[in-house]
């Protein structure tokens, strides 16, 4: 690897990173030595990007740090080409709208080399069929994950039984042809999956809930990584 293209990917380990990084870590990554690592840290620090670090704990890239744009491998280009794929295969019509906009912005500044990783790419997703039988407005919704409001649905689960519900919703999940809510519900007081295509009724409410949204997620995953499993969607 070029010095250049190391230094850059240093930035790009440490942008990703959600705590310190240690020179072993780094250098295991990048495949190279930790005394490399040390000296390319320091040639960064020089050229003024905010890298901090603490003997025994890591280095850390301040937030707010800007990279000239675009600077982007070809596999970079394809994980968005294929991420944007699926999303007009398998999202609602808002994100794929956006996930075509994002390409065209891609294709309209990346290099002439890599035009046809986004305009003829060789990875895919199988074609689906769009689904545009949703009973509510999933824009909405993504909407009310975003600003922490509840929802009151009615919702009929796997065996039949019908509730009603208030519940906190924080994400959307898109799996397949299957749409879902990971929400909070107040009747149960636990976390709780819903298939939207058993919401029987939706009402959009104004109250937002106590906990931020981003709270409630980070719990969920959190838990998740425990379990090493998602719970069964009711």
């Amino acid at each position: 690897m070029r010095r250049a293209d190391r230094l850059f990917e240093i930035i790009q380990v440490l942008r990703r990173a959600s705590g310190p990084l240690t020179a072993d870590r780094i250098a295991t990554e990048l495949e190279t030595s930790k005394r490399t690592i040390y000296r390319d840290i320091d040639a960064l620090v020089a050229q003024r990007v905010p890298i901090r670090g603490e003997a025994g704990v890591g280095y850390v890239l301040e937030r707010g740090f800007d990279m000239p744009p675009l600077m982007l491998t070809t596999d970079e280009v394809e994980a968005v080409a294929l991420g944007a794929q699926w999303v007009v295969a398998h999202a609602d019509a808002g994100l794929a709208r956006a996930a075509l906009s994002v390409l065209a912005k891609i294709a309209a500044i990346v290099p002439e080399d890599l035009r046809p990783v986004i305009d003829d790419p060789a990875i895919g997703t199988p074609p689906a069929r769009r689904r545009e039988d949703d009973p509510i407005d999933i824009a909405r919704l993504r909407m009310w994950c975003r600003e922490g409001r509840k929802l009151d649905i009615g919702y009929v689960d796997e065996t039949g039984a019908v509730s009603e519900r208030i519940i906190h919703p924080f994400m959307v999940g898109y799996v397949a042809t299957i749409r879902m809510v990971m929400a909070w519900c107040e009747l149960r007081q636990d976390f709780r999956v819903f298939r939207t295509d058993r919401l029987t009724t939706i009402a959009f409410c104004d109250e937002r809930y106590p906990e931020r949204s981003v709270t409630l997620r980070r719990r969920w995953l959190a838990m998740m990584r425990e379990k090493r499993a998602v719970p069964p969607v009711l």
